[in-house]
């Protein structure tokens, strides 16, 4: 494995693990970390061995948001020679499924991250929040776009100007976390689930992951005959074949991604 500095990574039965590691920084996002992350999720995307990416957070919190002393002497031009979120454009762009399980703290740049997961786990009583408005300034890694399109503008608007905290359990109500689990088991429920998830035929999790990301932006119409044609893509796979067979022969089916 790649070693890293911001982050720790491993592997174990084809569940690809990012971990979050800055604790003593409440796992505070800098540049580089970002980066990391990026990269470690381009390296299991790549890798035949990973079937799901399971992104946690080592210490009290998940991450605590961006690197503020990084930035507070940033200006406007600064920030556009570095493409400050040229990376975080990048991670919508994996195919593989990435579960979060988040605890502790879950605010800015941390909860933008979390957004970017396809499944959320949070231990209970984490706490989420888009504090940027308390410091002069806003999201800008899609925070008020992922927000907005899970919950609607009239919370997502409340929830930004204010900057206020919100419980995980309220955030279970309004769809944008899956589970709540206790604390000391988060990690157990998370890598279950990811498991779940990897003994699922790979190619047809791929497809339903791009087609539901489709339907976020898509009309209706357009986004039917999107999945349409990843409908009929699978049935060019060995996978399909498979699990049809298997059922007819009313056997457990052997998937290979392929």
């Amino acid at each position: 494995m790649t070693a890293y500095k911001f982050i720790e990574t491993s592997v174990d039965q084809q569940i690809g693990m990012i971990e979050l590691n800055r604790p003593k920084q409440l796992n505070s996002l800098n540049r580089y970390m970002v980066g990391e992350i990026l990269e470690a999720l381009q390296a299991f995307d790549r890798n035949e061995e990973v079937r799901v990416i399971l992104l946690v957070g080592k210490g009290k919190a998940f991450s605590a948001g961006a690197d503020i002393e990084e930035m507070a002497g940033a200006d406007s031009m600064s920030l556009e020679l570095l493409n400050q979120f040229a990376d975080w454009d990048q991670i919508p762009l994996i195919k593989k499924p990435i579960i979060g399980a988040v605890h502790g703290f879950v605010f800015g740049g941390g909860f933008e991250l979390a957004l970017c997961c396809d499944v959320l786990l949070a231990a209970d009583g984490t706490e989420f929040a888009f504090p940027e408005v308390t410091l002069g300034v806003m999201p800008g890694a899609g925070g008020t776009q992922r927000l907005t399109k899970l919950v609607g503008r009239a919370k997502a608007i409340e929830w930004l100007w204010t900057g206020e905290r919100i419980i995980a359990n309220e955030l279970q109500k309004y769809g944008v976390i899956n589970r709540i689990v206790s604390p000391e088991l988060l990690r157990e429920e998370a890598f279950r689930f990811a498991n779940k998830i990897a003994s699922m035929p790979p190619l047809a999790i791929r497809m339903i992951k791009d087609s539901v990301n489709k339907a976020v932006d898509y009309p209706l119409y357009e986004g039917m005959q999107y999945e349409r044609k990843n409908f009929y893509l699978l049935f060019s796979s060995e996978d399909q074949k498979e699990g049809m067979q298997a059922f007819v022969e009313k056997r457990k089916p052997v998937y290979k991604g392929k």
